[in-house]
């Protein structure tokens, strides 16, 4: 496993009402939401990243914005066809 570690001013950490280990887990969380939402990370990875299970996971991006299916209307009219 690897470590990544940066510098966060004490600040921050005072403005957002965090602890240290809670704005880590916050910062994976958007991390893996992003590298889901453009398409680097599978949602099963992406879970995995931030450290939680899938279906936390899936149910989380709402919270991000991020849809949870991406299917065109053509796609998703194609896919129930051969359901």
């Amino acid at each position: 496993m690897a470590d990544v570690s940066f510098a966060i001013p004490e600040h921050f950490l005072l403005a957002l009402k965090l602890t240290q280990d809670r704005l880590a887990d916050e910062i994976r969380l958007a991390a893996a939401m992003k590298l889901h939402e453009i398409g680097r990370l599978s949602s099963g990875a992406a879970a995995e990243f931030a450290g939680i299970p899938k279906p936390v996971f899936l149910s989380r991006l709402a919270d991000y914005g991020i849809p949870t299916f991406r299917m065109t209307p053509e796609e998703l009219a194609d896919d129930l066809a051969h359901a």
